[in-house]
């Protein structure tokens, strides 16, 4: 009998071995965890990570500390997005996984739960104008897919316009409303999707007719740079929907849950979506949580139709307990005003630093913690992402506009951590300066 094929006997032994030794992190050295990960799991994803200098092992984790494999300390600047808001390893939200575990589990989703209905109930003490009702999913992504079906199931109408170099998910609907660079090697997709200029109120209205389910954009665009709508754009947005009887989807995955010193971005503008749709943050970084938050009118659909869309560990009893105690975190007296006083401090930096390199820093943007600090050309933020790297901070440039480098610490960041980031980013812009010089080709084009 053969010893060493796939899934054989020698392969089971091997992974007993290493489970024998108890060790979550470290069971190997991170140049073996690399290759391992290439071997099984994405060599594509190895050769761009190495291209960047980013192809670290995240081992212990702690607040706005990542440590690889090999010692080497960073902090995180990506927090996945805004996963990582309460930082790493939050002790609220694990503390409160550890007693669910005692007495709960996922709980079955075709069962009425304890835990579902506190969440529910929590979020709509909590979000804008008279959002009643919460749908929940393990994604942002089905999310938003849920998001789509609902406006389309309550107007019977097939149109949803969203934004060009939107970013809403990979998944079907999600990915429908996306940017084309994501979804060009799926066509067809689904039918029915139309893109206008984000910020565009004239494009908006002539995309808008009476075959519009539904007009859905990201509160502040992430993947497209961290761009700031104009002041009186989502008041018209609003406006143009209600004139034609389409719904309003606001995508907060990213921008939500305190990301911009507001614990809804849509607070800023005054709005209130028929749609609210959150994640990321949700999930207090250890247990998978979104959420779709919806007026009262528009569950009439679900009300006709209350198994239309199951989710099997969407709204998972644990992932409510986690999210309940995230929840307790961020709505805690003073958290907001913490959140924006960092962003403030950020900004004094990020001056500073257009200040030392006016070739290369352009500018920024900002509310709260949600930043993009701006390089005068594409090639640079792939630099800078490899040069910070180099320099102890996780950031990453955006998929949509290369340029523009997303700086989202945990919201827990502490003043000497911000100015930890900033001498790094000075650091890692003289190395960027030396690359340049140096004619050093752009460690990787997306």
């Amino acid at each position: 009998m053969a010893q060493g094929g796939k899934g054989g006997p020698a392969h089971a032994g091997t992974l007993r071995q290493e489970r024998a030794g108890g060790r979550l992190v470290g069971g190997k050295p991170q140049a073996a965890v690399v290759e391992e990960f290439a071997s099984f799991v994405s060599p594509g994803r190895v050769g761009v990570y190495r291209a960047l200098g980013v192809d670290a092992v995240p081992g212990r984790r702690e607040g706005v500390y990542v440590w690889d494999l090999d010692g080497k300390r960073y902090i995180n600047c990506r927090s996945s997005g805004g996963v990582f808001n309460l930082g790493h390893r939050a002790p609220a939200v694990v503390n409160a996984l550890k007693q669910a575990l005692d007495v709960l589990d996922i709980g079955d989703h075709m069962l009425l739960s304890e835990q579902r209905a506190r969440l529910a109930r929590r979020l709509a003490e909590l979000t804008p104008g008279d959002i009643t009702y919460s749908f929940f999913t393990a994604s942002g992504g089905e999310a938003c897919d849920v998001a789509i079906k609902l406006a389309r199931g309550y107007t019977g109408r097939p149109g949803i316009v969203s934004a060009e170099n939107g970013y809403h998910g990979h998944t079907g609907f999600a990915l429908s409303a996306g940017d084309p660079r994501f979804k060009r090697h799926f066509e067809p997709l689904m039918p029915g999707f139309h893109q206008v200029p984000f910020g565009d109120v004239e494009a908006l209205r002539r995309a808008v007719d009476e075959t519009t389910a539904a007009v859905i954009f990201e509160t502040i665009p992430a993947t497209a740079g961290i761009i700031i709508p104009p002041a009186d754009f989502f008041p018209a947005v609003r406006q143009v929907c209600d004139a034609a009887g389409a719904l309003m989807i606001l995508d907060e995955v990213q921008a939500g849950l305190g990301r911009t010193g507001r614990l809804w971005a849509t607070d800023e503008w005054g709005v209130v979506p028929d749609i609210l749709v959150l994640g990321k943050g949700m999930s207090g970084g250890v247990y998978p949580l979104s959420a779709v938050c919806y007026r009262a009118h528009v569950d009439e659909f679900f009300r006709r139709n209350p198994f239309v869309h199951l989710t099997s560990f969407g709204g998972a009893d644990l992932g409510c307990v986690c999210a309940l105690a995230m929840l307790d975190e961020i709505c805690r007296p003073g958290f907001l005003d913490h959140v924006r006083s960092m962003g403030e401090r950020f900004e004094r930096g990020f001056a500073a630093l257009r200040k030392a390199y006016p070739g290369l820093v352009a500018g920024w943007r900002r509310r709260g913690l949600m930043m993009a600090f701006e390089l005068a050309d594409d090639r640079l933020g792939p630099m800078m992402t490899y040069a910070l790297g180099e320099n102890g901070v996780i950031a990453v440039f955006s998929d949509f506009r290369p340029r523009a480098m997303q700086i989202m610490p945990p919201l827990v960041i502490q003043p000497a951590q911000v100015d930890e980031v900033i001498d790094a980013m000075d650091r890692a812009l003289g190395l960027v300066e030396s690359m340049v010089a140096a004619g050093a080709p752009v460690p990787y084009t997306p």
